[in-house]
């Protein structure tokens, strides 16, 4: 079962209220829209992933309307169904659990699976295409921009190695391969940041994270609200770096007085500090130990 991280406070952070409008960018098998439809507000759900998709629209479920793209696109979407202003926005970003739990989506180096990690299984873009085609130089890159692995030279240079004589296949195959490279060192796998890196590179997260912040902010009307609720330290870090050059600061003048500076249009951060998940959610799904929540209101 499907349990939706932050529920209560998010719904308390997007202040949702009866008759709302409210787009819902990474609607998975749509936990937090479904808390949405129940405080009375309508939802706009995009998803990139096919499956997520029909499995929600197979739930019929009144007062969300469904649109299958990329968060990336989230003004484009939102826009050509009518929905030129909206009351909030909400992202949940990264891997969802049902990609995680089947083996078959490649996202989990603890299930033998094929190399893929595609969200979205129409693009062309595999993680076994990143594994055995990328030049070392590249491979590094991903590991070190998107996996933040300190080992990641190293591990680029070991994979070239293996796959000249044999390229890699499986999920299983790969993790296997870079423990023994690398070792075991503490709770976490050492293939965790890797799988992490490959996954960002596949589906260009990052990209489709600036994006969704840029037009998600486009379509609040004024004291809408930004909610988003990340799992990896690179993505909290671009959120609150966004949410902050958007709420700005006053700054003294020489002459006297003082003047706001900031990105346009202006926030007001909600959450001052990154909002975690209780001791009683973490046992019941530990999967919310690395989620935090920002908000920010268009003011």
């Amino acid at each position: 079962m499907h349990i939706p991280v932050l529920l209560k406070e998010t719904m308390e952070a997007l202040a949702v209220r009866p008759g709302g409008r409210y787009v819902d960018g990474t609607l998975g098998r749509a936990g937090h829209s479904k808390e949405i439809i129940a405080l009375g507000g309508e939802v706009l759900g995009i998803d990139r992933d096919e499956q997520a998709v029909a499995e929600v629209e197979a739930m019929a479920l009144n007062g969300l309307k469904i649109a299958r793209g990329n968060h990336g696109e989230i003004r484009k979407i939102a826009e050509a169904c009518g929905w030129v202003k909206v009351d909030g926005v909400l992202l949940d970003l990264g891997v969802s659990s049902p990609q995680l739990d089947e083996a078959g989506r490649g996202f989990s180096f603890q299930r033998e699976g094929p190399l893929d990690m595609r969200m979205d299984r129409s693009c062309a873009l595999t993680a076994a295409a990143v594994v055995n085609g990328y030049d070392g130089a590249n491979l590094e890159r991903v590991l070190r921009e998107y996996g933040e692995e300190s080992s990641a030279r190293r591990i680029a240079k070991g994979i070239v190695e293996r796959r000249a004589m044999e390229p890699f296949a499986t999920t299983v195959d790969l993790s296997q391969f870079i423990e023994r490279l690398v070792g075991r060192r503490g709770a976490h796998h050492p293939a965790t940041r890797v799988f992490q890196a490959l996954r960002m590179e596949v589906n260009d997260e990052m990209g489709e994270l600036r994006r969704a912040l840029e037009g998600g902010l486009a379509i609040l009307r004024r004291g809408g609200r930004f909610a988003v609720i990340t799992f990896e330290s690179l993505t909290d870090r671009e959120v609150k770096r966004f949410f902050a050059a958007h709420a700005g600061r006053e700054v003294s003048l020489q002459a006297g007085g003082s003047e706001w500076r900031g990105e346009t249009p202006r926030v007001r951060l909600v959450t001052k500090h990154a909002v975690k998940a209780g001791a009683a959610e973490m046992d019941l799904n530990p999967r919310s130990r690395s989620a935090k929540l920002r908000v920010a209101e268009l003011v």
